[in-house]
């Protein structure tokens, strides 16, 4: 048990910043994480699983380990003050610090924007049975996550037409060109058709699998049995919303000060997929907000003044990211130079990050 008068801390989203940050503190404040799903949901591991749904089983983790002192309640927050969070059944949590990491959702079903974990592994089955029958595969998005599809699924399928398009006119172009330029390279020896520098005039597949013909800007039209849209992560600011002063940046998530803060609540934080912090959303993005979390809730919860820590920082443009293309094949940036297949594979692609988070949620 924690120790009798710790802070009480309440973590609004068991994603990848909520149940890292309740596992670092669970021994030394009193953590509570609300989490809407019965399971964890890896999602790299669901990109691959489109592919392989045997991974289904170590892609979606229960939450029944992840905490020895703290609590995990399943429910969904209504609404947030500084004194705690309020479930939409009406159960009241107090905290004397809280973190919204409400995280994100996908287009494709990599992720459940319910929490309704059979319906993801239900989704899951349906475009997998699409993804074998078909032909033909559009993937409408080059970012992470349509790039990384296009390669499972040439490395898993080399008999099929996948074809990939980015609006950009390069894959990437947030990084050195030479990320993009290696990835096309490879994509396009893996034969997928790499378009770049077209909008697609129409998004189908957004509630189900399915095929047809889609326009793009530059005048092409592609036919595919299976259009996959793969067009970033939408935000789930619902609660933050219900904060006072809450302001918006220009890509619809939550303002924040210097401290991770989204209003005048001096105890209330916000992190991950839905915080304007400077960092893109991605995981890299949490190994840096976790750890800056971590030590300053340690220091608040300590006696210290949240004005002499130092303010957080973000990635800028070091910010390193892995991109496989299937188990052997990829290419990454880290901090100062693109590196291939090896250090993509060692670090990621093998085992896409599973045996960490299955650790981390104490699942053997």
């Amino acid at each position: 048990m924690t120790a009798a008068g710790a802070p009480k801390l309440v973590i609004v989203g068991g994603g990848y910043l909520g149940s890292d940050l309740a596992k670092s503190l669970d021994a030394v404040m009193d953590v509570t994480l609300i989490e809407r799903a019965s399971h964890f949901t890896h999602a790299p591991a669901m990109i691959r699983a489109m592919v392989d749904p045997a991974l289904l089983d170590r892609a979606l983790i229960p939450y029944d380990g992840l905490l020895s002192r703290g609590r995990v309640i399943r429910g969904e927050a209504a609404s947030v003050d500084g004194g705690g969070v309020t479930l939409t059944d009406g159960t009241r949590i107090a905290g004397d610090y809280i973190v919204l990491a409400t995280g994100s959702a996908n287009a494709a079903p990599f992720k459940s924007a319910t929490g309704d974990i059979e319906g993801l592994r239900a989704d899951a089955a349906r475009w997998n049975a699409a993804l074998r029958g078909a032909s033909r595969v559009l993937i409408i998005g080059a970012g992470a996550v349509g790039t990384e599809l296009a390669g499972e699924i040439a490395h898993a399928h080399p008999d099929k037409t996948v074809t990939l398009v980015a609006s950009d006119p390069a894959l990437f172009p947030g990084f050195p060109a030479k990320l993009g330029a290696s990835l096309a390279a490879k994509l396009q020896a893996m034969g997928v058709k790499v378009i770049t520098g077209a909008r697609a005039a129409s998004l189908p597949g957004r509630d189900q699998p399915e095929g047809g013909t889609v326009t793009l800007s530059n005048g092409a039209a592609i036919e595919a049995d299976l259009i996959v849209p793969a067009v970033g992560s939408r935000p789930l600011t619902s609660v933050a919303d219900t904060l006072p002063d809450v302001g918006r940046a220009a890509d619809g998530r939550v303002a924040v000060d210097g401290y991770l803060r989204p209003s005048s609540l001096p105890n209330v934080f916000a992190a991950g997929d839905i915080a304007a912090a400077g960092d893109a959303m991605t995981i890299v993005a949490i190994s840096r907000q976790k750890p800056w979390l971590e030590k300053t809730l340690k220091s608040l919860a300590g006696g210290k003044r949240i004005e002499g820590l130092k303010p957080y920082a973000p990635w800028g443009e070091k910010a390193p990211i892995l991109v496989p293309l299937g188990p052997r094949r990829g290419s990454s940036y880290l901090m100062v130079a693109t590196l291939g297949d090896w250090v993509t594979r060692m670090m990621k692609g093998r085992d896409l990050f599973l045996t960490k988070y299955n650790k981390l949620l104490g699942r053997a």
